[in-house]
């Protein structure tokens, strides 16, 4: 009997090892998961060490840590798994609720004088969204179907929110890939676009010096994002979600009696939503779904359609300054500035002109397509979804 009872405890104890080692990520670990968490890490360091968009990559690059840790399916642990703690803070990003709150925040820290200030600048951010369209043909050339071409090309728009809201209604599939795709795009505009705006220009052209902005009265300020909603909302009533929000955020901040409201929109309310948004997103990348060839064809597409973007907005201003009097030309080097990616992009600009003058201040100048891009993305995000949703 003794003996019995010893042999059913260690054939207990051998099977109780034996499934709590098969339900460890030791035993569950592939080689596509160890491929992604090394990626996370990549991007941690990318934001520690190299303080590129660290407020992004360090929420995204954790989030993948958080989705490729292995474990057995049917736990309800997992960002995929219906009813997990993961899978409703992704509800957000899928659903498409988060993109709106940060546009709201955008909103309330964006002045648009420099804009308003010199309105024909809208014209280069509205030049630098030939990207998202140029992308889009490239992807319908590659075989990809017109709803994950609209995805795909969003991400020329440099700009995370957008890409996200625009992918998670035409096709949510591709969500993570993209998402990932066009935050690490707008991380690396310091190595990406300052060869573009080198070789796009000339050193006479990249010594241009503008007029200092006139300035520009608080009535207008308030005027504008009333104005602005309207008139983009009648064209593209499919973005306002984002444009909506993107103006209430905007007059929060400029109608002088909504500072607190700005204030909590512009900073503890954006703050949370960017880590949810970041964490989730990269959670999303679970290896068996990011790690394909589909993958790569959108990295390479999105990185296509941010070249494009980026020198389309320089060689706008180009054009733009063959029908300028002398005194009145544009520097080229804010067309890069284009892009929505708010304000790094501007900061871009203002830093290669000071290699050249370092006397020439552009970063306000810069900042007027940098805001029209914001507007600029958005409106094309709601033509992409008039037609293809």
């Amino acid at each position: 009997m003794i003996l019995n009872a010893s042999y059913s405890f260690g054939e207990f104890f051998s099977q109780t090892l034996k499934a709590f080692w098969e339900f460890t990520g030791f035993y569950n670990c592939e080689w596509t998961n160890l491929v992604m968490l090394a990626v996370g890490c990549f991007f941690i360091w990318l934001a520690v060490k190299k303080n590129f968009e660290p407020l992004l990559l360090v929420p995204i690059g954790f989030g993948m840590l958080i989705g490729n840790i292995p474990f057995q399916p049917g736990m309800e642990i997992g960002i995929y798994e219906e009813g997990s703690v993961l899978n409703i803070l992704y509800n957000g990003v899928e659903k498409g609720w988060y993109p709106p709150l940060i546009f709201l925040g955008i909103g309330a820290m964006t002045d648009f004088s420099a804009l308003l200030a010199n309105p024909k600048l809208m014209v280069i951010g509205a030049c630098a969204q030939f990207g998202i369209f140029g992308a889009y043909m490239l992807s319908l050339l590659l075989g990809f179907d017109p709803l994950s071409a609209g995805c795909i090309a969003i991400i020329g728009g440099a700009d995370g929110p957008t890409a996200i809201f625009t992918t998670s209604k035409l096709n949510p599939a591709m969500l993570g890939a993209v998402a990932v795709s066009a935050y690490s795009y707008m991380a690396l505009i310091p190595l990406i676009q300052p060869p573009l705006m080198r070789l796009f220009t000339t050193e006479k052209e990249r010594l241009i010096k503008m007029k200092p902005a006139r300035i520009v009265s608080q009535n207008e300020k308030i005027i504008f994002p009333i104005v602005g909603l309207i008139l983009t909302c009648f064209v593209v009533p499919s973005g306002l979600p984002l444009l909506g929000m993107l103006f209430l955020g905007n007059l929060l901040r400029e109608s002088g009696v909504t500072t607190r409201l700005a204030k909590t929109a512009s900073n503890a309310m954006t703050d949370i939503v960017t880590i949810l948004l970041g964490m989730s997103v990269g959670a999303s990348t679970q290896a068996d779904l990011f790690l394909t060839v589909d993958t790569i064809k959108i990295f390479a597409l999105g990185f296509c359609a941010f070249i494009i973007a980026s020198s389309a907005g320089v060689l706008s201003v180009k054009l733009f300054n063959l029908f300028l009097a002398k005194d009145k030309k544009i520097n080229p080097l804010i067309g890069n500035a284009g892009v929505s990616a708010v304000p790094m992009a501007a900061r871009i600009s203002n830093n290669v002109g000071l290699e050249y003058d370092p006397t020439n201040y552009l970063l306000m100048h810069a900042m007027g397509p940098n805001v029209a891009g914001v507007i600029g993305s958005a409106v094309a995000a709601g033509v992409l979804l008039s037609f293809l949703g």
